[in-house]
């Protein structure tokens, strides 16, 4: 468009001349045009490093295997985390006086060690792992080009990590890494693969009489405000403002057939959902 004053071009569009802080201005970007899922065949699923890899083969192998029968038929995005080797980066870089965002960097190497030997583990079925750099822009093509792809989980916030309201390590880690990835992508479900069977009123490792809670809605955590939490706490935050991933589920590894339950959209372990 050009005006006929000054003869200067401006974009004809409804943001071209108001803030973007303005809430009614974003309110109106909430348009009848629906959010597009861009792999919405395809699932997410989240192999606990701490929980399941750093216990070696005797826990992984079984998985393993299970994850190949299922890239038989189905997409898969797998992502993985640090770890026991992050835990002590963090410990260090902490004693250090390294700041959130120099402790998130830091954490992506180990990462994406775990996600490598995930790969190898899973060549055999023509998956390997993708290094950050390129992932998210080529992941259509890989995830159509192959029938699954491995990451390292960490979402690429990086320096720009948000501090978080207690302590400096960061909120978002790889659990969030995975349900931000599938609400992006548009995913067909979001799986945690943990070493419990899901969420606990109370730490089932540390107390016998810890009650099993087999779904819950994001208000619902918020008013128990539990003391622990099998995955990062910013996830019921992400689950607020998602458009299309609207639960995630958190499975027993130790129980790798339930891995193939909640593909196909059985309730095995704990269901978090949005609220209505």
């Amino acid at each position: 468009m050009t005006t006929k004053s000054d003869k200067r071009h401006h974009l004809n569009s409804v943001l071209m001349r108001e803030s973007l802080i303005d809430k009614e201005v974003m309110a109106s970007t909430e348009v009848e045009t629906p959010v597009i899922r861009m792999l919405p065949d395809t699932h997410v699923v989240k192999i606990g490093a701490s929980s399941i890899l750093d216990h070696g083969k005797d826990l992984t192998y079984p998985i393993v295997d299970v994850l190949g029968e299922l890239l038989e038929t189905e997409k898969l995005i797998l992502g993985v985390g640090g770890g026991l080797r992050s835990k002590h980066v963090f410990s260090i870089g902490c004693d250090l006086g390294l700041p959130t965002g120099a402790l998130a960097q830091i954490s992506v190497t180990d990462a994406l060690g775990n996600a490598h030997m995930l790969g190898a583990l899973l060549s055999p079925y023509g998956v390997v792992a993708i290094p950050p750099e390129i992932f998210g822009h080529l992941l259509p093509l890989f995830i159509r080009s192959a029938p699954g792809v491995i990451f390292n989980g960490v979402p690429p916030y990086s320096l720009w990590e948000h501090p978080p309201e207690i302590g400096r390590i960061p909120p978002h880690r790889t659990d969030a890494g995975c349900l931000i990835l599938g609400e992006c992508f548009g995913t067909k479900t979001v799986t945690l693969v943990k070493d419990v069977d899901g969420l606990y009123d109370k730490d089932p490792k540390k107390h016998s009489d810890a009650t099993f809670i087999p779904e819950i809605t994001v208000s619902e955590m918020e008013d128990r405000k539990f003391e622990t939490l099998p995955f990062d706490e910013v996830l019921p935050d992400i689950l607020k403002t998602s458009r299309l991933v609207k639960q995630f589920q958190v499975i027993n590894g130790n129980n790798p057939e339930l891995i193939k339950a909640a593909i196909n959209g059985e309730h095995v372990g704990t269901i978090v959902r949005a609220d209505d």
